[in-house]
């Protein structure tokens, strides 16, 4: 139960911080306008059952991935490996991507997608625990800037990673 309380105050004081950076800081995504009447981010509470480590499974096609972004670019990126696990009795299969300095980028698309989450989806980086698994928290899933500010380019999520099932997890939709 503490380990829970712990996890949660932890993700509590990220959000407290995250949402002050948005309202005061000049690399904040959002506009000056936006800012003076910014009110904090809306979230789904945590949820211990998606805050996961889990085996990658490192046998994944090594062709590049072409992603495409908000704004028509498109960027490249390597199969990490794929983690797979259960939401609501649910399998689910999420293939994890490595950038150019070795850092992991998962972006997804579930059913929240476009109704109570932004609808190009949303990111995740996990981190490696060793070199066959990793964390993935879903609790930290987050909006790219693309949510907020048309200015910025987000890649989108392939559809190998358009989830069947609901991540009611992280950060929901932003409202002006």
């Amino acid at each position: 139960m503490h380990q829970h309380r712990s996890e949660e105050e932890a993700l509590d004081a990220f959000r407290q911080a995250k949402d002050e950076f948005f309202r005061t800081d000049p690399y904040s995504p959002l506009t000056p306008e936006q800012q003076t009447v910014f009110d904090g981010l809306s979230y789904y509470p945590y949820n211990p059952s998606l805050d996961l480590r889990l085996p990658l499974d490192r046998d994944v096609s090594d062709e590049p991935v072409v992603m495409d972004t908000s704004t028509g670019d498109r960027r490249e990126y390597r199969r990490a490996g794929k983690i797979r696990f259960e939401v609501k009795g649910e399998p689910a299969e999420l293939t994890i991507y490595e950038g150019p300095e070795g850092d992991l980028f998962l972006p997804l698309r579930d059913v929240t997608s476009g109704k109570e989450t932004y609808g190009a989806g949303r990111y995740l980086e996990p981190e490696w625990l060793d070199e066959d698994s990793v964390e993935a928290n879903f609790n930290l899933l987050y909006n790219p800037y693309c949510a907020y500010n048309d200015a910025y380019s987000c890649p989108l999520p392939p559809l190998e990673n358009w989830l069947q099932v609901p991540i009611e997890a992280g950060e929901k939709k932003f409202h002006e």
